[in-house]
């Protein structure tokens, strides 16, 4: 399993999303799977829709915690995790998951996602 994470401002668009996901993917086999906070999830979406990918949603407490190699102080205060993006690709991704990108911002700097390899069903 190829997970995409995502971590998002308010705001952030389809265009966001994909760029993203373009910048994170350079390299990375294909996605099968795309991650985002449940709070947020509902904006991620269209770009699962346009993927005719599933969208796991990730609980705040299983991402609080997380060991992510970027730590961001706003993702530490909204979430108590270094990187969204790399937690969520974690998560879903499943015990032993290792991530294959850090995150990547997209140019808007509205979105970031990283790519993450894992078990999970």
């Amino acid at each position: 399993m190829i997970v995409a994470g995502f971590g998002f401002r308010e705001g952030a668009t389809l265009a966001s999303f994909a760029a993203a996901l373009a910048g994170a993917q350079g390299g990375c086999p294909p996605v099968t799977l795309l991650a985002a906070p449940k709070d947020k999830a509902a904006a991620l979406k269209p770009l699962a829709v346009s993927l005719d990918l599933d969208l796991a949603t990730i609980s705040r407490d299983r991402l609080r915690g997380m060991d992510t190699p970027t730590v961001s102080p706003a993702s530490l205060k909204a979430y108590g995790v270094g990187s969204v993006a790399e937690a969520a690709a974690l998560a879903a991704a499943g015990p032993g998951a290792i991530l294959l990108c850090a995150r990547f911002i997209s140019p808007d700097r509205m979105a970031t996602c990283a790519i993450a390899t894992g078990t999970a069903t």
